[in-house]
């Protein structure tokens, strides 16, 4: 697998990380095309696949389902132009967990 890198979100999202360089980005409009484009992706050569915390949070069943199954490619979530989403649990800290196996403590 390549270190290829995508990002999924908002079209203001992906549009922002293409200026930085990033040269596959997928904008999403609703949960339908969130999730097919999620699908699209896993089965592609990414080992990191971007996406914004709302669309991860509309599509946190397709995701769990997805990473389950397999280590890469890791699916990190960032905040959008909206900012931060207020969670219990960092989703970094159970990528870090569920990848290399070890529980990062504050």
């Amino acid at each position: 697998m390549k270190s290829n890198i995508a990002v999924m979100g908002d079209p203001d999202t992906v549009t922002g990380f293409m200026l930085g360089g990033i040269k596959e980005g997928y904008p999403v409009r609703n949960l339908e095309e969130a999730e097919q484009t999620l699908e699209k992706l896993i089965k592609t050569d990414f080992s990191i696949i971007i996406i914004t915390e709302k669309i991860g949070d509309e599509i946190r069943t397709t995701i769990d389902k997805l990473t389950k199954e397999r280590t890469l490619p890791m699916i990190i979530e960032i905040p959008d132009k909206t900012g931060s989403i207020e969670r219990e649990a960092e989703p970094l800290s159970k990528l870090i967990k569920r990848v290399i196996g070890v529980e990062m403590i504050k």
